[in-house]
């Protein structure tokens, strides 16, 4: 499911992403957004990523390697960036076939 919502985007994002997964809802800043294929499959990684590790395990995976990421570097953008589950969605995002060649736990090989 999308929803417009620049209020959760931003809530959930701190006002930097033009999308969130919640899962398992993609929320969108704006609706020209929807027309973003890789913008939509990006978030639909992550959507992926939360059903094979537990969708709690997920979110909580996702907060303490971002917390692990930012102590050393110090900035917000890098240690978002080296998140293993973004560093995945980031590099298939383009690729429109990629979910349906996934192999499960494939986040792995970006840690």
């Amino acid at each position: 499911m999308i929803i417009v919502s620049k209020f959760w985007t931003n809530l959930f994002s701190f006002g930097k992403a033009n999308a969130i997964t919640i899962f398992p809802v993609i929320f969108l800043k704006y609706g020209y957004f929807k027309n973003n294929k890789a913008l939509i499959r990006h978030e639909r990684i992550h959507l992926r990523q939360a059903l094979e590790l537990g969708i709690v395990f997920f979110y909580l995976w996702y907060l303490l390697e971002f917390v692990i990421r930012f102590v050393p570097l110090r900035d917000f953008d890098k240690a978002y960036l080296r998140i293993s589950f973004e560093r995945e969605a980031y590099r298939h995002e383009e690729d429109s076939d990629y979910l349906s060649k996934r192999r499960t736990w494939a986040f792995w090989s970006y840690l």
